[in-house]
């Protein structure tokens, strides 16, 4: 049976339910069927602009949106969002849906503490303050004292931290300012005893941290050339340079460490071993997860950036070193990664010794951390945390347990002579909780458990498996209320993702815990693409393989149809970013399979996607489209290009805001002004433009709430959902 055939089966079963109870499902389903007056859009110029792609003309009508400042830009984005306040003013349930995710968003949120110096540093958001506030104490316990409070950064809380670095000793910190969600950072240093702030400034650093020299005379950085006026928002982010800044020094005083001006697609992140012999130099070329390792010899005034692991063939993590042995995590000849020890000057790898080796079963080692002369392994399996530990010979050392199975361990700090580590933990019910563990004891202790207004009890998270279209074994986590019956009535927000090697794991969020309320089930797929089960689960959804994550998103919904935890007309699909694009591009080849869609700060038009700031560098998931081979494998899937007029498409919210320079606007602009150009059903298309606003990191809570309040709302009105009283 064709696929088509059996999404019509499903779709019926959902329709009108098991012959028993098929007169009441039927009635219950029509009215979900509510009557939509057809919405009056904004009127969207088209403009004559066709281009050539290998004999294949393709038209660009909305090209002009591209311009995110040009008045008729401007005028189309005010209009568009005038026409969404009113759809959503006109929902009686706004307010009452805004009230509850203030209360549950009011809660105190806390980082996992780093010792630095005599201070132990964390960073705390009372509950509803726009941006959290960084905290020293002398001990974990002890009464901290505001080191950094970013809510004075700008009086609308749009100015937030893009990073934080200590100096070794604890005396300096630098820290990024990101206005308005842009990705551009400037960094700034500030006296940590005396809190005083430095006159250093330290502008048009992207996509970099800070790395001090041991003696803490200044850090390691990375930047790009200066914009040219009116473009820091869109000109492409290319030739990345790594730059030393020496405190109390202007910035053009700066000396360059490296660039590759042969190589303009690399850029470069460092990092200094913690005996300060060596600068580690991390090259990488866009988003792709292989990378070069590149080291200087500190410890040698003038010595040369030399290669270490330069093949360029896998991906190389540097966790420490002892002297000129140096520990590396790596998925070279382990697919799933592995940890060894690697000398430099030999290098190849048969005179590597393994030191944790990969998994037998297909648990991925995420991430290693040195603490306490030991080894501290992050284990994902089936997208959950595990910790173990490891001697420095590689033996076993056993585990630091964790409050829950189905669970994710979001940050852990310490440094190797540290007797002691913190970790932040978290579920889909569990708000983060911080824990130390203390090595001398073997002892885990909770620092800080939230308390929320939500009745977590009441809930439960399950973890299924699916199969895809091509018979491929898929899980997906399932939040819900105890005892909730499969019906096919229950309104359910799925979410995928699916790319750039980047996994879903169980997090709490309060926007969920109130969709828990609302009667939702909430949904989470592990599509291939991300870093589930390692780097063939990556492989598996990237480039020509591309379409294997949307047949994974669309087996979810099925799934969730046919075992009639939900049907179509109460299935809300949503994803951001690479996930707007999964959800667009869903949305073009099934719009019959949901109820509504929520595309956030997507990636839509598949063949200009490179054109803009870093998007060139997301080739290594989505192909080249100026190369036939990448046009052509592109084009197939695009959500932008693959929207049919006289197509009845569910009622969708695009979400995208005016300062986004990850994934730039025009993205949402112009998949927008298509939708309603060729919607054929009377179900509404509206977009939802943020102001002051990016892609999504470091927007302030007060934002945060309002744009959760106009989805939910939004859904409730689509899904025919009752609020409960």
């Amino acid at each position: 049976m064709k696929t088509s055939a059996i999404v019509s089966a499903v779709a019926l079963l959902a329709l009108f339910g098991a012959v028993v109870a098929g007169t009441r499902q039927q009635a219950s389903n029509a009215m979900l069927q509510h009557t939509h007056a057809r919405l009056q859009y904004p009127e969207t110029k088209k403009v004559d602009v066709v281009d050539d792609y290998f004999g294949h003309r393709i038209a660009d009508p909305y090209r002009w949106l591209e311009d995110p400042d040009s008045p008729d830009t401007r005028r189309w984005i005010d209009a568009q969002n005038a026409l969404t306040q009113s759809y959503l003013d006109s929902i009686p349930e706004r307010g009452r849906i805004k009230e509850r995710l203030t209360a549950l968003w009011n809660y105190p949120r806390y980082s996992a503490p780093s010792r630095e110096g005599s201070y132990y540093v964390f960073s705390r958001n009372d509950g509803l303050q726009p941006q959290a506030v960084v905290y020293k104490a002398a001990a974990p316990g002890a009464t901290p004292e505001v080191l950094l409070d970013p809510n004075t950064f700008s009086p609308d809380g749009t100015v937030a931290l893009g990073g934080l670095s200590f100096s070794e000793d604890g005396r300096y910190l630098a820290y990024a300012l990101a206005s308005s969600g842009s990705d551009w950072l400037e960094w700034r240093v500030r006296d940590v005893a005396a809190g005083v702030e430095l006159a250093d400034r330290v502008k048009w650093s992207k996509f970099s941290g800070a790395a001090w020299k041991k003696d803490g005379s200044g850090f390691y950085y990375s930047r790009y050339d200066e914009p040219g006026p009116g473009a820091a928002l869109q000109a492409v982010n290319k030739n990345q340079k790594l730059f030393f800044h020496a405190i109390g020094t202007p910035q053009q005083e700066d000396r360059l460490v490296y660039e590759r001006p042969d190589q303009p697609d690399w850029g470069f992140s460092a990092e200094v071993t913690d005996d300060g012999r060596f600068l580690v130099i991390v090259q990488t070329e866009g988003t792709d997860n292989r990378n070069r390792v590149f080291l200087q010899e500190l410890s040698r005034p003038g010595s040369a950036v030399e290669p270490f692991l330069d093949g360029f063939d896998a991906a190389y993590d540097v966790v420490g070193n002892d002297g000129e042995t140096f520990y590396v995590r790596t998925n070279k000849g382990a697919p799933r990664y592995r940890l060894v020890a690697i000398e430099r000057g030999t290098t190849a790898p048969r005179s590597w010794r393994t030191l944790i080796p990969e998994a037998a079963n297909r648990a991925v080692l995420e991430s290693v951390t040195m603490v306490n002369d030991q080894f501290v392994a992050r284990w994902l399996t089936d997208a959950h945390s595990r910790l173990a530990l490891y001697r420095l010979d590689g033996s076993p050392a056993g585990e630091i347990a964790l409050p829950e199975p189905l669970g994710t361990v979001s940050e852990l700090t310490g440094r190797r002579r540290h007797r002691e580590a913190f970790f932040a933990f978290t579920s889909f019910l569990s708000p983060t909780s911080i824990h130390r563990y203390d090595f001398e004891t073997s002892a885990t202790t909770t620092l800080w458990k939230p308390e929320v207004a939500f009745d977590a009890s009441a809930y439960e998270t399950t973890q299924v498996f699916y199969q895809s279209k091509d018979g491929t074994r898929v899980p997906m986590f399932l939040t819900m209320r105890k005892g909730l019956e499969r019906n096919g009535q229950n309104p359910t927000y799925l979410y995928g993702y699916g790319g750039f090697d980047i996994p879903l794991t169980p997090g709490y969020s309060p926007a969920m815990a109130a969709w828990l309320e609302m009667g939702g089930i909430y949904a989470v797929a592990n599509l291939r693409g991300g870093s589930e089960y390692g780097q063939e689960w990556y492989d598996a959804g990237r480039l020509a393989n591309k379409q294997n994550v949307f047949d994974d998103f669309i087996a979810a919904a099925e799934y969730l149809i046919r075992e009639k935890y939900t049907s179509t007309p109460r299935l809300a699909t949503a994803g951001a970013s690479n996930g707007g694009l999964l959800v667009g591009a869903c949305l073009a080849q099934r719009p019959e399979l949901f109820g509504a869609a929520l595309p956030a700060v997507g990636v839509m038009d598949m063949l200009r996607y490179h054109k803009f700031t870093i998007g060139w560098a997301w080739k290594s998931d989505y192909g080249d489209p100026d190369t036939r081979e990448g046009f052509e494998m592109n084009l197939k899937y695009s959500p932008l290009h693959n929207l049919r007029p006289g197509t009845s498409h569910p009622a969708t919210l695009v979400t995208t805001a005016d300062h986004d320079d990850r994934v730039v606007p025009a993205h949402s602009f112009k998949f927008a002004a298509r939708l309603q150009e060729v919607q054929a059903g009377a179900a509404p298309v509206l977009i939802r433009i943020e102001t002051k606003a990016g892609h999504g990191a470091g927007k302030p809570t007060d934002k945060q709430i309002e744009e959760r309040t106009d989805v939910f709302a939004f859904l409730v009105r689509e899904l025919g959902m009752t609020l409960p009283r």
